[in-house]
């Protein structure tokens, strides 16, 4: 078996560093997509839980008055 040309040898490294370099680029978009995307849905979720605990209290409230007023009545 003959030994490859290290031109050819060095030609593929190169080649393979070129893909390396572009998934890496790829994978460091999405990266920061997913992030940005994180960010925005842990902010989403931060102010659902609060409108839900301001519910929550508005319901309870509600609950209060309603047995004030039956034991008024």
């Amino acid at each position: 078996m003959a030994t490859p040309d290290p031109r050819q040898q060095l030609d593929h490294l190169a080649a393979q560093l070129d893909e390396l370099g572009a998934v890496l680029a790829r994978l460091l978009d999405e990266n920061r997509s997913l992030r940005t995307s994180q960010e925005q849905l842990m902010g989403e979720r931060a102010a659902l839980l609060s409108k839900n605990e301001q519910a929550r209290s508005r319901v309870e409230a509600m609950i209060l008055r309603l047995k004030s007023m039956e034991q008024n009545a």
